[in-house]
Order: C-alpha cells, then sequence, then structure tokens
C-alpha cells in the first residue's frame, strides 16, 4: 500500500540546507515544517569537492561542494535512528542519475517506516526518458518527488505526474561564475533574484493541475505565502536558512 504524501504544515527545508537528520540550531524552529528533506544521497559514497567554492553575485550566490555524503547504505546506519525519533515527517533526497541504482536505494527506503517519501534529483540535461524509466523502476509504495528545473516542470511534470509521481518539485538552477584567477566554476544558484522565475512557474504548474513544491529565492515570510496562493502543495526553503528568520519578517 502507497503511504500518505501528507503535510500538515506547508513549509519544509530544501535539500541540501539543513544536512542528513533533523536537529535543533539556531534560527530554525522545526517544529514549523511540515517535512524534513535530507541532503543528497547517492547509491556509493561521495567526497566533498576538491576545491568548494562560494561566489556571490547580484542577487544570490553559486554554491559548488560536489554533494559529498555517506552513500544511502552507511547513511541508513547512521541516521535512521534519528529519522525515527523525528517529531515531523522525513523526505529522502536521492541522486538519481542512475535508474539502476536509485531503484536500489528506493527500495531499501520502502523498509523505513520514517520515511515519508523520496525526492528524486537528476544530473543536468539527463534526458526525458531515462527520467521516466527511473520512475517506471521505482514505482512502489514510497511515494516519489521528483525535483525537476523549472524548464521541465511543465513540459515533463504532468507525464510524471500522470505515469504515477506524487509531486514535483523544483531544483536549484545551476549556473557558472569565474572564480578570482579567470577560471570558471559551475554550481547552484540561491538567493531572492531567483524568485520571480519560481513563482512564475508554480503558477503555471498549478494551473495545469500538477502537485508542485514551491521553491528557490524563497527568502522571507512573503515569498512563501505568495508560493502557497499561487497554488503550490508546500514551499521548500533553501539558503535562507543559514542565518535567515523566516517565521520573523
Amino acid at each position: 500500500m502507497k503511504r500518505d504524501l501528507y503535510f500538515s504544515k506547508p513549509l519544509m527545508n530544501a535539500a541540501g540546507s539543513l544536512g542528513f537528520a533533523p536537529d535543533s540550531r539556531p534560527g530554525v524552529a522545526l517544529e514549523a515544517l511540515g517535512a524534513f528533506v535530507t541532503n543528497p544521497f547517492s547509491l556509493h559514497p561521495r567526497a566533498p569537492a576538491a576545491k568548494p567554492e562560494l561566489i556571490e553575485y547580484p542577487g544570490g550566490f553559486l554554491l559548488h561542494t560536489g554533494l559529498p555524503n555517506p552513500g544511502l547504505n552507511t547513511g541508513l546506519k547512521k541516521y535512521a535512528a534519528r529519522w525515527e525519533k523525528s517529531v515531523i515527517p522525513i523526505i529522502i533526497h536521492l541522486m538519481a542519475d542512475r535508474p539502476e541504482e536509485t531503484q536500489r536505494m528506493v527500495r531499501m527506503l520502502e523498509s523505513q517506516e520514517s520515511v515519508m517519501a523520496a525526492e528524486l534529483g537528476f544530473a543536468p540535461l539527463l534526458a526525458n526518458d531515462i527520467i521516466r524509466l527511473t520512475l517506471e523502476m521505482c514505482l512502489g509504495e514510497l511515494p516519489l518527488i521528483f525535483s525537476l528545473p523549472v524548464e521541465q516542470v511543465l513540459s515533463l511534470g504532468p507525464r510524471l505526474i500522470q505515469e504515477g509521481a506524487q509531486a514535483i518539485s523544483i531544483s536549484a538552477p545551476r549556473g557558472a561564475l569565474p572564480t578570482d584567477n579567470s577560471s570558471l566554476i559551475t554550481g547552484r544558484l540561491y538567493g531572492p533574484s531567483l524568485f520571480p522565475q519560481a513563482l512564475e512557474t508554480v503558477y503555471s504548474a498549478a494551473k495545469l493541475g500538477l502537485p508542485i513544491l514551491g521553491a528557490n529565492g524563497v527568502w522571507k515570510k512573503e515569498n512563501a505565502e505568495a508560493m502557497l496562493t499561487a497554488g503550490a502543495l508546500a514551499v521548500q526553503v533553501d539558503a535562507a536558512l543559514w542565518g535567515f528568520d523566516w517565521q520573523n519578517q
């Protein structure tokens, strides 16, 4: 029997913003979240980028980390007990670049009663057919949230929902900036400048009837409220949590 995807509160953190398991930290009220989304897990361990970078630009910043993680098997041993004790539902974010590996990870999570859903994130420019194959291979009792770039939310999202996905979320966009030595570094983009495009995507997706999780550029309470008014099922907050108290804005 498929588990329910239900949020008692319409706010949650985005993958990569609060670690692999809920813990108390200044400025973050976990009890105000409807779910906790983990940092991304891959099937096998991943080391940090050789040269992590954070580069600011007007309206935001680029972050390059390499998405380090211990691998899902080790992650289960290390964090499953903490997920079980969590007072809010847990959503595990999986790096879903290879369908066979993603299927293995989803099946591993189906035995974890504390896990409400899996959110699948994909490498840039991954073909639609590969993403649809991943859905076909991973369907089961665990609700699946597909994290897509804005360019694919409207074009691919309806097909994924029709074929069994429970919801669509908006992934952090990617970009490139020069470093101090003029070499280019690629990474994920964060900041309030992303909000207008993200809000338009939420509005358009909701008009199509898509169960959409809003994200990107949510930097204050009014941003989240605007996404919910536009039709978002819930809203994910990312880098604003690293020292930003959205509840008091």
